[in-house]
């Protein structure tokens, strides 16, 4: 009778979690489908565009956004030109579209202090920037939606900023190790 009752206890406790994780799983599967909203939008573009807005101006337009090298940026473009294609560590162009101030950035209003925006990849602070448009760009305060469960979903190419910046550092210090890239 000990065996038929201990069986007994067991079952019960064994169907009561596979409700419990049945239940779980239900939960799982109406959340998987709920539907997403796209409500805001931020860009960075040549030609001056910072906004959904500015982009659609320049394709309406049909500008054209190529310049010659910004002067500042750091490169020296007599160092950098070589017609020859093939040669390692240059262009052959002489221009480009490029984005206006990559570098204006300001810290603060990430909570990150002005010497790791420095050694943060101009990408990532550009990211920050976008990001925190976008929500702007929506009619929402960035700062309403801190701990919430929201998303910015993100397209973006490039990772020359480490090897412009001389390769990995020798050491790792507290502001250097933020991810090279976005």
């Amino acid at each position: 009778m000990a065996d038929q009752a201990k069986l007994l206890d067991y079952l019960k406790r064994v169907t009561a979690e596979l409700y419990q994780t049945r239940e779980k799983l239900r939960e799982a599967e109406g959340v998987s489908r709920e539907p997403i909203a796209v409500i805001g939008m931020g860009c960075r573009y040549p030609g001056g565009v910072r906004s959904p807005e500015d982009l659609w101006r320049l394709v309406e337009s049909g500008s054209d956004t190529v310049t010659g090298f910004p002067e500042d940026r750091g490169w020296g473009i007599a160092d950098l030109y070589d017609p020859k294609a093939e040669q390692s560590g240059k262009t052959y162009t002489v221009q480009g579209s490029f984005l206006d101030d990559p570098a204006g950035f300001d810290p603060e209003v990430f909570g990150i202090s002005p010497r790791e925006a420095l050694a943060m990849d101009p990408q990532q602070r550009l990211l920050l920037e976008t990001s925190w448009e976008t929500f702007e760009h929506a009619g929402i305060d960035p700062r309403s939606v801190h701990g919430a469960q929201v998303g910015v979903f993100t397209g973006l190419s490039g990772i020359d900023y480490a090897a412009r910046a001389g390769g990995a550092p020798p050491r790792t210090s507290r502001v250097t190790s933020s991810p090279a890239t976005p």
